[in-house]
């Protein structure tokens, strides 16, 4: 048995023109399209200077602060990938820093959510590849294992599985389940849709507010006399 130390081939991931309906939506928006229970935690921040990041998953499953299997993840690549790893959170070891980085960049990753620690933030900062982590430390990694590779993960109660969508910008990071993406694409074009019309009413100061005052009677809200 190899349960705990094992590499399986990724079956299926994102078509192109799906990657690229996605690209650009704000990942608040497609949470909210999900109903606002799906996210990697709020400890997962951007490590690059700026932009937003999206591409099929690669997951790894990794002993905290060892990186051997993200070694072998990014080996594994292909370009356009985002590679998550599941390394529990533990920030005493990085799990990667600029060389890894730059060898990341090479192989055409599209960028990293790390739960975990990097280091050399500087080069993350300015290669500006898309890396969402949990903190920074200058304490290098291990490279013993165990660990997986392309096996479903969770990220404070998110799951990834290998080939899901996974888009980050400023707000934190998301994965949508490939299985569900065509629907969630359309209710999320559908919301960026609304949300452009009430946008326009806002700056043109038509906006209809009387919502407010409704919520609050329907509550009981006492109001000034």
């Amino acid at each position: 048995m190899s349960i705990g130390f094992q590499i399986f081939k990724r079956e299926r991931k994102a078509s192109d023109e799906l990657i690229e309906a996605f690209t650009g939506l704000p990942v608040a928006n497609v949470s909210d399209s999900m109903n606002r229970v799906f996210a990697a935690g709020p400890t997962l921040r951007p490590m690059h200077a700026s932009g937003a990041m999206i591409g099929s998953a690669i997951t790894v499953k990794s002993r905290p602060g060892d990186n051997l299997m993200l070694h072998k993840a990014i080996d594994m690549a292909e370009p356009g990938d985002v590679i998550v790893v599941d390394a529990g959170g533990d920030l005493s070891n990085a799990l990667m820093g600029e060389l890894m980085l730059a060898h990341a960049i090479n192989r055409g990753v599209a960028g990293f959510v790390l739960n975990g620690a990097i280091r050399d933030l500087d080069a993350f900062v300015e290669t500006n590849l898309p890396t969402f982590a949990a903190g920074v430390t200058h304490r290098g990694p291990y490279k013993d294992g165990p660990g997986e590779v392309n096996v479903a993960v969770s990220i404070d109660g998110m799951v990834i599985n290998p080939g899901d969508i996974v888009i980050g910008d400023c707000d934190g990071v998301l994965a949508v389940p490939l299985e569900h993406a065509e629907a969630i694409l359309a209710s999320t074009m559908e919301k960026q849709d609304k949300e452009v019309k009430q946008m326009a009413t806002i700056k043109a100061g038509t906006n209809d507010r009387s919502w407010v005052d409704v919520a609050l009677k329907e509550k009981g809200c006492k109001f000034p006399e």
